[in-house]
């Protein structure tokens, strides 16, 4: 899940629910797409969460994703 819209190589309009975050804050999900960083493994859908502000993390091992404070929250290896 990312925010930002800029950061998709790819990205399909879908309206299909919301997801819920820090606070019990609910985002609506928007779109459903690719992202593509530079010299790393593109990932496939990946949903564009509007509101959604955590910082998410990706090199070529691992996705990491941080609280507000940059503690890690959650990771995944890819």
């Amino acid at each position: 899940m990312i925010g930002e819209k800029y950061m998709f190589q790819s990205l399909s309009p879908i309206f299909s629910g919301v997801v819920t975050f820090e606070g019990n804050q609910k985002g609506l999900i928007t779109g459903v797409g690719k992202v593509c960083i530079p010299y790393y493994p593109s990932i496939d859908n990946v949903l564009l969460v509007k509101g959604l502000k955590h910082n998410v993390n990706f090199n070529k091992d691992m996705c990491i994703i941080r609280n507000k404070d940059n503690s890690s929250l959650f990771y995944a290896k890819r």
